[in-house]
């Protein structure tokens, strides 16, 4: 099969690329399933993950559908007269959608600081800010809602200690990328109520160390809920929900 090795660091809109070229030329023709994706991970030289998020890219296109536990299927585009509106381009104002994984890795970066200046210069109004906001959760969660809401006023009431509004801003665009095509779609798949416990029980360990004013636990707690959440992503799809 005609496909090039990528460089590792690359992002999932080569992969996508590469992908389509052979959809469009007919090396993988409608109707049939194309490599799975560790296959295609290993033919390519990158991540599975990666892999992934270059498939539910072109899912979000229209150039593939996603069958949980059975494949990844081509589908028939003879008949479209014009490309999805939400395709990979144009989602954030750098012409393509920032990866869902690569936002998780970015976001460790910055928000593992970002908790430990809350830690050594926090006020007693953002802890408590942090604490309404898991009590937010909790009750959304208890009620078989989607705990977003609390989940971002937690995340904004850490950063809003630290009072820089750079990056405030900075955390504010990382929430913002969750409303893109491609994040929202890995959101239906991979995010459970189960899953939202777990993020809870994340977010108080954080909120511990940060009231306990111990930065190095602060970015730890931190750090070790953003590598949580880049696993929760990079799942098994035979354990996401089924669409």
């Amino acid at each position: 099969m005609p496909i090039q090795t990528l460089e590792p660091q690359r992002l999932y809109r080569q992969i996508a690329e590469q992908l389509r070229v052979l959809i469009g030329k007919g090396e993988f023709a409608a109707g049939t399933r194309i490599p799975a994706e560790r296959d295609l991970a290993k033919q390519l030289g990158v991540s599975r993950p990666s892999v992934r998020e270059a498939l539910i890219a072109l899912e979000v296109e229209g150039w593939v559908e996603i069958r949980t536990g059975s494949g990844v299927y081509v589908l028939d585009r003879s008949h479209r007269t014009a490309p999805p509106a939400n395709g990979l381009n144009g989602a954030n104002g750098s012409g393509a959608e920032w990866g869902p994984l690569e936002i998780i890795r970015a976001r460790r970066l910055v928000e593992g600081e970002t908790a430990a200046t809350a830690a050594q210069h926090g006020k007693r109004k953002d802890v408590d800010a942090m604490r309404r906001a898991i009590r937010t959760m909790r009750e959304l969660a208890a009620r078989n809602e989607v705990p977003h809401e609390g989940d971002r006023a937690f995340h904004l009431a850490i950063v809003n200690a630290c009072d820089n509004v750079v990056l405030t801003e900075t955390v504010q665009g990382f929430w913002e990328s969750r409303h893109g095509p491609i994040f929202a779609r890995m959101i239906d798949y991979f995010e459970t109520m189960g899953s939202w416990q777990a993020a809870i029980g994340e977010h108080e360990a954080i909120l511990d160390a940060i009231a306990a004013r111990d930065p190095g636990a602060a970015r730890e707690a931190m750090h070790q809920h953003m590598d949580k959440f880049h696993q929760r992503f990079s799942a098994s799809w035979r354990r996401a929900k089924a669409t």
